[in-house]
């Protein structure tokens, strides 16, 4: 049965706020504006991203989908009876469904996002789904230190952890988590990466045609105008998205048209023509790179599984 998280109280809620206002002020006011993609994701960025995995432009959902459905019974094997499900940056459950569907008699899930609404309506679908399933959101940010509800059984755990939601971190800061999460949690990680490969591909994939992708960008500035009292002009901003081939990652961006003044939270951020906030990293990776990188940070590769296109890697770790 599903069990919905407790609802932060009015002092934290003001707490939660005050630190994500001086977050999103110090990014916009530095010399090369920054947000953290952490931002994207309230219910509507949400939505939008579930919507930007079905074009056909982004390979990467279906290839991975792909990827856990063709290997669904050796994933089984490799994880055991009685797993303990803990899905990081979970947002849709659409591979979560897929894999507790493929596992034997899965005992718990924990899906771990910030987008607090869809969150809780996910974990209630799955909850309805699978019955003898405990499923306990948690309302978190996966990057940074948290608390799991229970203590779970460690020989059981296995982190989820698809999308390649790793890639929106630096090579530094996703080597630092693999090592947390080592340390921390333990038992096996099952981890989806997307790989180097054709960089007009992985162009096309952050530039869809029909504009989906750009949508889920602007939003965050409407995001901000709703919950920081900004006044962004969305009109006045453009999605842009290129891959840098030296730092092997696509670099997302929002635009200025002109240049401008906008007002966040009655503080005043000046652009000029062509400035960019830079919203989102997304870092690919060489197969052998991700491994070492793993193995460096207290995991040791059991079974990895990659595409005919050799674009996108599902790997199945324990921790040492």
């Amino acid at each position: 049965m599903g069990q919905a998280p407790s609802a932060a109280t009015p002092n934290e809620a003001a707490a939660t706020l005050a630190a994500w206002r001086h977050e999103i002020l110090a990014g916009l006011t530095a010399a090369n504006k920054r947000l953290s993609p952490t931002w994207l994701y309230d219910e509507r960025g949400s939505q939008l991203f579930d919507e930007i995995c079905t074009l056909p432009e982004y390979y990467a959902t279906r290839t991975e989908l792909a990827l856990l459905h063709a290997n669904a019974a050796e994933l089984a094997a490799l994880a055991g009876a009685r797993a303990e499900v803990v899905e990081l940056g979970a947002g849709s459950s659409l591979k979560a469904r897929l894999l507790l569907d493929s596992l034997e008699y899965p005992a718990s899930y924990l899906p771990v996002d910030v987008s607090a609404d869809y969150l809780k309506q996910q974990a209630a679908e799955i909850a309805a789904l699978f019955p003898s399933v405990a499923v306990h959101p948690v309302i978190a940010d996966f990057t940074q230190p948290f608390k799991l509800p229970r203590r779970l059984v460690r020989e059981r755990t296995l982190l989820f952890f698809p999308g390649s939601t790793i890639g929106n971190l630096s090579r530094s800061r996703g080597a630092a988590l693999l090592a947390s999460l080592a340390e921390r949690v333990g038992g096996a990680l099952l981890l989806g990466v997307d790989l180097c490969h054709d960089p007009l591909v992985l162009h096309a994939a952050y530039n869809d045609a029909r504009g989906v992708t750009a949508a889920f960008n602007l939003n965050l500035l409407a995001r901000l105008n709703r919950e920081l009292d900004a006044d962004f002009d969305l009109d006045e901003f453009e999605h842009d998205a290129v891959y840098d081939a030296e730092q092997a990652r696509i670099e997302m961006r929002l635009v200025s048209r002109r240049a401008q003044l906008v007002n966040v939270g009655g503080v005043p951020v000046r652009f000029r023509a062509g400035e960019h906030i830079v919203s989102e990293h997304s870092h690919k990776y060489f197969p052998q790179e991700l491994t070492a990188m793993a193995c460096s940070a207290g995991w040791r590769t059991a079974r990895s599984w990659i595409d005919d296109d050799e674009r996108f890697g599902v790997y199945f770790f324990r921790a040492s």
